[in-house]
């Protein structure tokens, strides 16, 4: 008679294991490449660096601390509470040099108190990047972006200047001669591109294949579930069908029992914050989505095709113009699918609003002392009036 497995203290923990990096995996977010690094530190050199978890939040009432209640707790000067104290006269733009005059509707703070983060001169906007950036650099993965980037540029730029003809001294005995100086670096740049070109797109594929599959499963089979699983993934950026419609205080911590289950992502814990604002951002087009998960797939393949090219050829026999190709589209693909995702998240970031933090609200506190308030919006600038308008008031 066979003994029963074991399956005490000792037993072994590799099942529960795989299975819970398996879930974790189905709906972890795509890990950031070098084009998502690159656009976060450029972000710094016009708002403050936020840590995550770092702003400041609605209070469970929904009200956010005012830049007075801030000013209070830090000690700063006392700032009269209510609208009406605020402004004496026409409020100014943040200009100390040359004010303007401004109306008065586009610079209050939102019903329940929220204001974006006001926009900063350019000198302390880059003293403050320099320091996240220092932040970022001293990080594994900072310091590992920082130096993947910088071969980037260096081979790429090199490899540039090449093509141009910039160095006549390697031109020899021709510059198109196959053992000629300019030809081998040509060829020595290519290879160590296309080393770096595989780190994201073969390190990335994991996860887009993952995202690839989902989509295919809402696109082919009609299974929902799979657009609600890449919701929650890309919940930076993408809105359902319906969830505009949804209570401005539903939020990680917040479903009720009653929200219908098709406009919020799958797993529930994944649906986006409730809007700083208290206004959701529209449903996002889902041909977007298909868009950027289709262009990072791509992207891959194209990476394929070019090392089966550049590793299964040699520089003799190998034609110039695929390479040339394949490097073009794979670039071009992966930064318009990225490009797609900044525009919708910063749209998405425009109506919903961007935590503020402490620095953020008593500057608001101290403008708004002197009489120098900030336009409300994620730009602090003044909004554009639309043609249609103008053209109405002309013609009355």
């Amino acid at each position: 008679m066979d003994n029963p497995p074991y399956s005490g203290r000792g037993g072994s923990k590799t099942p529960s294991l795989v299975q819970r990096l398996s879930e974790e995996f189905e709906t972890s977010r795509v890990p950031e490449g070098f084009m998502a690094v690159s656009g976060d530190l450029a972000s710094t050199l016009v708002a403050p660096h936020i840590p995550r978890g770092g702003g400041r939040t609605a209070s469970p009432s929904g009200e956010f601390p005012t830049a007075e209640q801030v000013a209070l707790e830090n000690e700063t000067k006392r700032v009269p509470s209510s609208d009406e104290q605020t402004i004496a006269a026409e409020p100014v733009e943040s200009t100390d040099k040359h004010p303007t005059r401004r109306p008065l509707e586009h610079t209050r703070s939102f019903d329940n108190g929220y204001h974006f983060p006001p926009k900063y001169p350019k000198g302390e906007a880059t003293k403050q990047a320099l320091k996240s950036f220092w932040k970022f650099f001293t990080t594994p993965m900072g310091f590992f972006w920082t130096i993947y980037g910088l071969n980037i540029v260096a081979w790429g730029g090199m490899l540039f200047l090449l093509l141009c003809n910039a160095a006549p001294a390697m031109c020899y005995p021709t510059c198109d001669d196959i053992d000629s100086p300019r030809r081998k670096w040509v060829e020595w740049d290519s290879q160590v591109l296309t080393g770096l070109f595989c780190v994201t797109a073969f390190g990335l594929a994991p996860w887009r294949f993952r995202d690839w599959y989902y989509l295919l499963k809402y696109r082919i089979m009609g299974d929902f579930d799979g657009l609600r699983r890449l919701a929650g993934i890309h919940r930076s950026w993408f809105r359902l069908k319906g969830s505009e419609e949804l209570a401005v205080d539903v939020g990680p911590e917040n479903i009720p029992e009653g929200v219908p289950r098709e406009v919020i992502p799958t797993p529930e814990k994944n649906i986006p914050n409730a809007p700083l604002t208290g206004t959701r951002a529209p449903a996002t087009a889902v041909w977007k989505l298909d868009f950027v998960i289709w262009s990072m797939v791509m992207n891959t393949f194209a990476q394929c095709g070019l090392c089966g090219v550049m590793w299964g050829m040699n520089r003799f026999d190998r034609p110039s113009w695929v390479t040339g190709f394949l490097v073009a589209i794979a670039c071009i693909i992966a930064m318009v699918g990225g490009y797609v995702m900044f525009l919708e998240g910063k749209k998405v970031k425009s109506i919903e609003g961007v935590p503020c933090n402490d620095r953020d609200l008593e500057r608001l506190a101290r403008d708004k002392e002197m009489g120098i308030p900030h336009w409300n919006n994620i730009k602090d600038k003044k909004p554009k009036e639309k043609k249609k308008k103008v053209k109405d008031v002309e013609k009355a």
